[in-house]
């Protein structure tokens, strides 16, 4: 059996059967990160990898891709409500590489960093047959303060700190070729180009203890709310899905379904996050104060199930699909 048969998370699930566990672990083994104690705070450390030829779409700049490796590694810290401190990247090149393509990622992880309130300290370099950067971020947040994946309870509201499909739409431009009005077009590669981490939102959550659990959503909106169910032992009803216009235009136009987009897509970065009903309002002016917004999208349950309840459709069951290293 190879790790093409098995997939990413069953590789992951191999070896935790490996690893000794950490007898003080702050999140569960498995969150979108790990956490120790550090005094009164919990130290959240995330370390994720950008590989060329899977992580770097065409038309994308080193500048861009030096940047989005900072991001992937912030948005996970934030998820769990810390302020990233910095970051330590390990950066493999090809030899063929430029000195100006290895200085723009550079640049770019510098920028990235620094865009959100922390400092590139430093790394390793090293010679490889692709483009490799391993980061990894560190920050702080107060012990009783963090949001795991693990705390869900039923009758919360599931909601998201943005809308889903664009990334996905812009992926289908690139990689399928298929058309789009230039400011569609414009708009849907941005979000590929330069994800956001929501550093703002996870932190003022986090702060106030407004989110009962959190995940970031890189892996796509489907499998989010599936790790989310795991963990938590929870399911969810989904009544909304907040996929802007021209994702929709752009599925009818083409023959496509804007809910596999916006459902299975990944890498939009977004947070997913669970909050008490009787903490719904505050959670909302909170984010609002910060400059982010709350999509309500459902409700927690205590049936392990995750149902798509739409007004004027056939309720259904959301598959367990997303992003996957290792599968086709």
């Amino acid at each position: 059996m190879s790790v093409g048969d098995v997939g990413e998370r069953g590789l992951i699930d191999f070896f935790f059967t490996l690893i000794d566990r950490f007898p003080r672990e702050v999140l569960p083994f498995g969150d979108d990160a790990v956490g120790v104690p550090f005094g009164n705070d919990a130290l959240i450390v995330k370390t994720d990898m950008l590989v060329g030829s899977t992580d770097v779409p065409p038309g994308m700049s080193y500048w861009h891709a030096g940047r989005k490796a900072a991001v992937m590694n912030v948005s996970d810290v934030v998820a769990k409500g810390a302020k990233p401190i910095g970051a330590v990247f390990s950066l493999g090149f090809p030899p063929r590489t430029t000195m100006d393509q290895a200085g723009d990622l550079v640049r770019g992880l510098n920028s990235g960093c620094r865009e959100y309130g922390l400092y590139y300290l430093g790394g390793d370099t090293s010679e490889c047959s692709d483009l490799v950067v391993s980061g990894a971020v560190f920050g702080l947040v107060g012990r009783n303060n963090v949001v795991s994946r693990k705390g869900a309870n039923p009758g919360d509201v599931v909601a998201v700190t943005g809308p889903f499909g664009l990334t996905a739409m812009g992926f289908k431009i690139l990689l399928e070729n298929l058309s789009a009005d230039p400011r569609t077009k414009e708009l849907a590669l941005r979000t590929v180009y330069e994800p956001q981490a929501r550093m703002k939102e996870g932190i003022v959550l986090s702060e106030r203890n407004l989110a009962s659990s959190s995940i970031d959503s890189s892996d796509g909106l489907a499998w989010s709310l599936y790790e989310l169910s795991k963990m938590s032992g929870v399911g969810f009803i989904i009544d909304s899905i907040p996929a802007p216009k021209e994702v929709r235009t752009f599925a009818e136009s083409h023959g496509l379904n804007y809910l596999d987009l916006a459902l299975y897509g990944g890498e939009e970065f977004e947070l997913v996050i669970t909050v008490p009903s009787a903490k719904w309002n505050r959670a909302v002016d909170s984010v609002k104060v910060v400059g982010g917004t709350l999509y309500p999208i459902g409700i927690v349950t205590e049936e392990k199930y995750i149902v798509l309840r739409l007004p004027n459709q056939a309720e259904k069951m959301i598959e367990p699909k997303g992003y996957e290293h290792f599968r086709k």
